[in-house]
Order: structure tokens, then C-alpha cells, then sequence
């Protein structure tokens, strides 16, 4: 895990909402970040790939969707940067639209955790 792709990682807004909200839930879909975030779904799987790529995120496949979640494997230093990064986009005011919009989403998909 190289310590530059962490922090180029976390360089992008986007990427910072989408841990937060991640962070928040504990693991979501592609479908859920294009709602709450209201980004086209080519941008989220970028962004996802990218942090999929640093080390960051890891996914699970349930049927059709991908469901993204934090690594739990992660470094210590690393997720205290995580961790950090997290809280300082807690009160923002994009993180409390996107944590919005994700609760207004009509059909979310079921968790069928194994």
C-alpha cells in the first residue's frame, strides 16, 4: 500500500463524500452513491476504482450489485487517516445532502448479508 495513492485518493471531494457516506452505512451500492451523491454512474465507478485501486475499498457482489465497503485490513496510520478524513466531512454541507437524498431513496436494495 504506497502511502502516495492514499492521500491522492482522498485529494477528490467526490472520493471524500463517498467514504463519508460509506464510512456512515457501513458498506453501499454503486446505485445508492449515484443517488446520494446525484454523480452519474460512470463517475462513481471511477472514483470507486480509484479507491478500490489506493487500497482503500474493498467490494462484495450480492446478485446484481456491488456493495463497496472500508477495508477493514487497513494499516492502523491508514485508517487513522480514514478516520480523520471522515470526521472532517461529517458537518459539511454536502455530506448532510448527501446523507438526504440516500434516506429519501425510494428501493433500496436488500442487504443479503452471509
Amino acid at each position: 500500500m504506497k502511502q502516495t495513492a492514499i492521500f491522492q485518493s482522498l485529494s477528490d471531494i467526490t472520493r471524500l463524500r463517498t467514504l463519508a457516506l460509506i464510512a456512515a452505512e457501513g458498506e453501499l451500492c454503486v446505485c445508492e452513491l449515484v443517488q446520494a451523491l446525484d454523480v452519474s454512474q460512470p463517475k462513481i465507478s471511477r472514483h470507486l476504482s480509484n479507491m478500490r485501486d489506493s487500497g482503500l475499498l474493498d467490494a462484495r457482489r450480492d446478485a446484481q450489485w456491488m456493495y463497496y465497503f472500508i477495508r477493514p485490513d487497513l494499516p492502523d496510520w491508514v485508517q487513522q487517516v480514514v478516520k480523520a478524513a471522515v470526521q472532517g466531512m461529517a458537518d459539511t454541507p454536502e455530506t448532510t445532502a448527501d446523507k438526504a437524498r440516500l434516506a429519501d431513496m425510494q428501493n433500496r436494495p436488500q442487504r443479503c448479508v452471509a
